[in-house]
């Protein structure tokens, strides 16, 4: 019976292993992109679903939206960030708030964001990243590959930066933005505050003004956008449990071959970011990656089965940590 036993989970780990290029790619969704535009919200969670957001709601009227896709479970900003924009686990890049605060990175790594693997694909490519937490800038993404790096700690200001930047003709293959504003709101008064959700409404104008801008500069003809939180908080403010409030993250994603109205499948990860990248630009996605393309997200293409043998650990860890979750969903 052991045996048997093993030989049937050797079997299922090779079938999870077994995706090692895109779903899709064959029927023309795969690489059928220009640009991908990235929007990070620190610290909203799941909560976009809770405010007035009509630039939001407009945007991704289209699109497909995920309230309830999984943060890592240490739900904190740099395991996440660096989870979203490198599609591993936070075990595997092992960054934490303090690391990437004090180190830079380089293309040697060992797991790098996807700014390297389109870098590499697109030499010539403008790629930017403007943030308010400067970390993101040098912790996470590398340091050495090319990437017009800005960091203001106003997100309006941020805001009137990006915007110029669209103005001066720029047209980047891989745009990355982050609102940290929300998070500070958080910290302070708890995601049940009433200017919590307000602050969530005011980065929602942000959000439509740079979306309006791509618009108006031709750059969403043929883009990806997609905005994406990093984790939530609790009642009383604050982040690092498992909660429902602070392990479910919004994942919205809007192109011409996402499905409209669309709820992507239950195993959504904001990890997934990268690999929608990847997939958008036709870049060729490394087999470490633990990050995958959902189901019901793009037009003819099935969900991936996530790759379990690639983060073994992080999967059971998840699959128990996801039972705390529902568990606290009404607090």
């Amino acid at each position: 019976m052991k045996k048997i036993t093993g030989i049937i989970l050797c079997f299922i780990l090779a079938a999870s292993c077994a995706v090692t290029a895109f779903a899709g790619e064959s029927n023309g969704t795969y690489g059928a992109y220009d640009r991908v535009f990235i929007v990070g919200v620190d610290g909203a969670g799941r909560f976009f679903r809770d405010a007035n957001t009509p630039n939001f709601d407009r945007i991704f009227a289209d699109g497909a939206v995920d309230y309830t896709a999984r943060a890592e479970t240490i739900t904190v900003s740099a395991q996440n960030w660096g989870s979203v924009l490198c599609g591993v686990s936070f075990i595997r890049h092992g960054m934490t708030n303090d690391s990437i605060a004090k180190n830079t990175r380089n293309s040697d790594t060992k797991y790098p964001s996807v700014f390297k693997y389109v870098r590499d694909a697109y030499p010539d490519a403008e790629l930017a990243s403007y943030v308010h937490w400067n970390p993101i800038n040098h912790g996470i993404i590398e340091d050495d590959i090319g990437v017009n790096k800005q960091s203001n700690g106003d997100d309006g200001a941020l805001t009137d930066e990006i915007c110029a930047y669209f103005d001066q003709g720029n047209s980047p293959k891989l745009f990355f933005c982050h609102f940290d504003s929300v998070d500070g709101v958080g910290h302070d008064e708890g995601s049940n505050s009433p200017n919590y959700i307000s602050q969530i409404e005011t980065v929602d104008g942000y959000i439509g003004r740079i979306y309006d801008k791509l618009v108006e500069k031709g750059l969403m003809e043929n883009a990806l956008f997609i905005v994406v939180s990093d984790h939530g908080h609790l009642i009383s403010g604050g982040h690092w449990g498992l909660t429902a409030r602070e392990t479910n993250t919004t994942v919205a994603v809007k192109g011409k071959s996402v499905k409209a109205g669309a709820d992507m499948d239950k195993d959504t990860r904001n990890r997934d970011v990268a690999a929608m990248v990847l997939y958008a630009l036709g870049t060729e996605r490394p087999g470490h990656m633990s990050a995958r393309i959902p189901g019901n997200l793009f037009n003819g293409v099935d969900g991936e089965t996530r790759p379990v043998k690639n983060e073994l650990l992080d999967t059971v860890i998840a699959k128990i940590t996801r039972v705390i979750t529902v568990c606290t969903n009404w607090i």
